[in-house]
């Protein structure tokens, strides 16, 4: 793989890291991450939006007028939008009741629009297949730590996938969950403190 598509992917494993260095898709990350497994499942689902609509974007880039490129652009993402919430549907159906709505609204996750527009219709193919992929598991990494981090403290333990779950406190009786880390005021604290920690780690 060239030097170039190998920075193009590992920008979004930390430099370009959704949502605490671009600082957007804050609301599913805000809205999902009550547990990892939700946060995995999210990440997924957007990672597969992202990686085929930089793809057909970039191969439709020379025909896509200028004046209406961002309603083309959004009605590629709504396509590969409808593709997975079809799949989750036949095949973790479970998962898709949890996460409920934010499927189909990864349609206007600005992440998706963004890369889009800054990124897949200014670049070739080969390229714009490395930053989705690329920020795609970034985001997926994301929302799985702040998902695990939220569900260890306010559950005390952490689910993996389905019903495997790990009881990681079991080692402190005395140990009482911060229920309202699962809560909305808990997914503030926990983004904010995760954004200073990135911060003060810097580049």
């Amino acid at each position: 793989m060239p030097k170039t598509l190998v920075q193009e992917f590992t920008k979004g494993l930390w430099q370009e890291l959704p949502p605490f260095r671009l600082v957007l898709g804050l609301c599913p990350t805000l809205g999902v991450t009550t547990s990892m497994e939700n946060g995995l499942g999210m990440g997924i689902a957007t990672t597969f939006v992202l990686f085929g609509s930089n793809i057909l974007i970039s191969m439709l880039r020379s025909v896509i007028p200028s004046k209406v490129r961002i309603a083309c652009f959004i009605i590629i993402i709504a396509s590969f939008v409808t593709i997975v919430e079809l799949l989750m549907q036949a095949y973790t159906y479970p998962l898709y009741l949890k996460l409920g709505v934010f499927i189909p609204l990864i349609v206007v996750n600005c992440i998706l629009l963004g890369r889009a527009e800054a990124f897949a219709c200014k670049n070739n193919v080969s390229s714009s297949m490395a930053d989705g992929l690329g920020i795609g598991i970034g985001y997926t990494l994301a929302l799985g730590s702040l998902g695990a981090i939220r569900e260890l403290l306010g559950h005390g333990s952490v689910t993996v996938w389905g019903h495997l779950s790990y009881n990681l406190m079991s080692a402190f009786p005395s140990y009482h969950p911060f229920t309202f880390m699962v809560q909305a005021p808990g997914a503030f604290i926990c983004l904010g403190l995760m954004l200073c920690l990135i911060n003060a780690i810097g580049d």
